[in-house]
């Protein structure tokens, strides 16, 4: 870089061939107390948390808007931006796999990356998704990000802020985001050590069905005391020979040993281990399975939370993190992406098309308006807006046209 670009801050782009300086000039994030591979596959709760939230908000649709000049929108399908994030995000993937594989990265590192294709007029043609481990990023003196990836095939290229999607958590530098294992690691770690004692507890513990004690000295070795327990093994030891009569001579006596979890209150430890990591990412408890307080009636407002507090932030940020990266600042003005969560909102049957008719008989909705919703097509003369005669200003005649 000469002396001019080090004056006006000017970026260039350049490849390293060496990863391992590329590593250690990168940002790489924050530790925590367990790793968040370690916390999924040791937390169940943990990971169908990142799979409610993955699978539920790449599963409804994500789509590009343009802003018309009487207020409302129009679904922009013209773009090749419409495409990428609803049909095909690349060749390799579809927009499904795409953006479950970049929640994921988001919900379990902070960060989810993924390379920009831009075509000869500037336009986001594909998406290609990057590991978090192999991207680094660095802040330059100008204040803009720089990413460094490293190729699987050996080296590392360097891109500039405009060609990556960077979909971070809650920050504390503006930079690098947090995840919600990193946030909360000390309540993760907990629950991981937690689940690492059950798996001590079965496959250490010495836990014997029962004692048979004599008064006297009735085995006198070994190889008669082995006699005696393959006898007993034999004869009562199986499911088939579960409840069979079982007769001691020499005043032998059954004692049976009992010992549960519950006893050091380990069980309902745990329980409230798992809660807390549904708490922390905005899961209701009963959509882990976690139905203890579970009803009838809470059970479908747990679901309507389950959109308003954890998938509806969630697709806030993806969509500013879109905004921010995908569109130019000129485009920004007319274009936008949203995610439509209305389908995870609707009612049962009965509670939506009670929700229509009061939307048609106050002017709200018109038959097409709600064919619509119903992803049904529209029909000839539908788009007209009934006005209830009471509504009508006085000294007016009501009209009613169409149907």
């Amino acid at each position: 870089m000469g002396f001019l670009d080090r004056f006006f801050r000017r970026e260039t782009r350049s490849a390293s061939p060496d990863a391992f300086l590329a590593e250690h000039l990168a940002t790489r994030g924050l530790g925590g107390a367990a790793s968040p591979d370690v916390t999924l596959s040791s937390l169940a709760v943990a990971a169908r948390c990142v799979g409610i939230r993955s699978e539920m908000l790449a599963s409804v649709g994500l789509f590009a808007f343009r802003r018309t000049a009487d207020g409302g929108r129009e679904r922009a399908d013209d773009l090749p931006l419409y495409a990428v994030l609803h049909d095909q995000m690349n060749p390799n993937l579809a927009a499904f796999e795409g953006r479950e594989f970049l929640l994921r990265e988001l919900d379990t590192r902070g960060n989810a990356f993924a390379r920009i294709e831009r075509n000869a007029r500037g336009q986001v043609v594909a998406l290609w998704p990057e590991p978090w481990g192999n991207v680094g990023v660095e802040r330059l003196a100008g204040g803009r990000l720089r990413y460094r990836i490293s190729s699987p095939y050996g080296g590392t290229e360097v891109l500039l802020q405009d060609e990556v999607l960077h979909v971070r958590g809650p920050t504390r530098d503006g930079m690098m985001g947090l995840s919600p294992l990193h946030i909360a690691r000390e309540a993760m770690g907990f629950a991981v050590g937690q689940a690492e004692t059950a798996e001590g507890f079965i496959r250490n513990a010495l836990r014997p069905s029962g004692v048979i004690s004599f008064p006297d000295k009735f085995v006198q070795n070994q190889e008669q005391a082995a006699r005696v327990r393959q006898t007993l093994r034999e004869k009562y030891q199986g499911i088939g020979k579960s409840g069979e009569m079982m007769i001691l001579d020499g005043g032998a006596k059954f004692e049976r040993i009992s010992w549960t979890p519950q006893d050091a209150e380990f069980l309902a430890s745990r329980k409230l281990a798992n809660e807390d990591v549904a708490r922390v990412f905005g899961i209701p408890p009963t959509c882990v399975g976690i139905t203890d307080r579970g009803t009838y009636s809470n059970t479908e407002q747990e679901a309507r939370a389950l959109v308003q507090n954890a998938l509806g932030p969630l697709a806030a940020r993806i969509e500013a993190a879109m905004m921010r990266c995908l569109l130019s600042d000129a485009a920004r003005r007319s274009i936008y992406v949203e995610h439509d969560l209305s389908a995870l909102l609707r009612g049962d049957v009965q509670a939506r098309f009670e929700a229509y008719r009061i939307g048609r008989e106050i002017g709200a909705l018109s038959p097409n308006d709600v064919r619509r919703r119903e992803n049904e097509p529209p029909i000839a003369n539908g788009d007209v807006y009934h006005q209830p005669a009471n509504w009508v200003p006085l000294g007016t005649q009501a009209t009613q046209t169409g149907v």
